[in-house]
């Protein structure tokens, strides 16, 4: 099973949970508990933003040239609920 669709799960799946919440932390989501790299990171979320899967967040790049994710209430869309339906199976032991 491909990594890079196990952690797109897993930050759907978080996503879904934090539904009961008003805010949801990057951090509940972020690179280091995925265990991978930042670039990566912000590289699925940006997929994930431009297929319609999440949306509430925006991509910044500052005087310095470091790249970073403004949290403006990041949140799973329609879309992403269906694909974690169609993935489910497939992804059912992630924990």
């Amino acid at each position: 099973m491909n990594d890079n669709f196990k952690c797109i799960y897993k930050i759907l799946r978080t996503l879904e949970r934090a539904l009961d919440y008003e805010n949801i932390d990057l951090e509940e989501i972020g690179y280091e508990r995925l265990e991978i790299s930042k670039e990566r990171w912000m590289k699925y979320l940006e997929m994930m933003l431009d297929m319609g899967l999440i949306k509430g967040i925006e991509f910044k790049t500052y005087v310095d040239g470091e790249r970073g994710v403004v949290n403006d209430g990041v949140r799973i869309t329609l879309k992403g609920l269906e694909y974690l339906s169609e993935n489910k199976i497939k992804y059912c032991n992630l924990k």
